[in-house]
C-alpha cells in the first residue's frame, strides 16, 4: 500500500480494520501533529498495519474483554511528528516526551523497524473501569501485574495521571514493566526474582472490584 496523500486515500487507511474493536483512525491522533500541523502518516502503510494488527489482537482487545473500554492516548506517530517531539523536549519545552525516532522504531512509530530487526507497536491508553479504581486508592501493580500474567507484552511504563500506561507488541517480546508512579523505576524484567511465577496475589482485588 501506497502512503495516502489525498484526503479520500487518508480516509479509506483510516477504515482499516486492525481487530474486532479497533480500526486504524483511532490511533493516528496526535496533540502535536494536530498543533503543529505535521502530518502523522505513516510511510510503510503494510508495516504500520501489521505491527498495529497484533498490538490490538493479541493485548488490546484481551484487555477490553475483562476490563471493558480502552480509550487511546497516544499511539503512531510519523517519524516528522515523533523527531520534533523529540527535538522540543530536549529543548526543554513542556508537554512534549518523545523519545528519539530511533527508540521509538518498533514502538511509537509502527512502520519501522528497530535496530533488531523487529517489528513491534506501542500505544498509550487508559482503562477508565482501572483508572477509577486507581484513584481511589487501588495500586498501579495489580494493573501491571495482570497484564504480565495474562498477556504477551513486552513493554508497559506507567504513568501517574489516570494510571494511563503504554503498552508494547513486540515480535520478539522483552517482558519489561517500569513506572513513573511510586515505586518509580524498574518493576520487573528478565533476570529479576519477581519475573516468574504467579502474581495472583497482586490483582485478586483487582478482578473482585470489577
Amino acid at each position: 500500500m501506497k502512503t495516502p496523500t489525498s484526503v479520500a486515500a487518508l480516509d479509506d487507511f483510516g477504515r482499516i480494520r486492525l481487530s474486532k474493536s479497533f480500526y486504524m483512525r483511532e490511533f493516528l491522533y496526535s496533540e502535536i501533529a494536530n498543533l503543529h500541523g505535521i502530518p502523522n502518516i505513516p510511510d510503510d502503510p503494510d508495516l504500520a498495519i501489521a505491527a498495529g494488527t497484533r498490538l490490538c489482537t493479541d493485548l488490546l482487545e484481551p484487555l477490553q474483554e475483562v476490563f471493558g473500554r480502552i480509550a487511546i492516548r497516544s499511539a503512531y506517530r510519523s517519524p516528522a511528528v515523533n523527531g520534533f517531539g523529540n527535538a522540543q523536549q530536549k529543548a526543554g519545552k513542556a508537554g512534549y516526551s518523545c523519545a528519539s525516532n530511533e527508540a521509538n522504531f518498533a514502538g511509537h512509530i509502527w512502520d519501522r523497524r528497530d535496530a533488531e530487526g523487529c517489528m513491534g507497536a506501542t500505544a498509550c491508553i487508559v482503562v477508565p473501569a482501572f483508572a477509577d479504581l486507581y484513584e481511589a486508592g487501588m495500586d498501579w501493580r495489580a494493573m501491571a501485574w495482570w497484564i504480565h500474567d495474562h498477556l504477551p507484552y513486552s513493554a508497559l511504563y506507567f504513568f501517574p495521571k489516570r494510571a494511563a500506561f503504554n503498552i508494547t507488541w513486540r515480535e520478539q517480546p522483552v517482558r519489561v514493566i517500569s513506572s513513573y508512579i511510586a515505586p518509580k523505576g524498574c518493576l520487573t524484567k528478565p533476570g529479576m526474582a519477581n519475573h516468574s511465577g504467579s502474581h495472583a496475589e497482586w490483582y485478586e482485588g483487582l478482578i473482585a472490584a470489577l
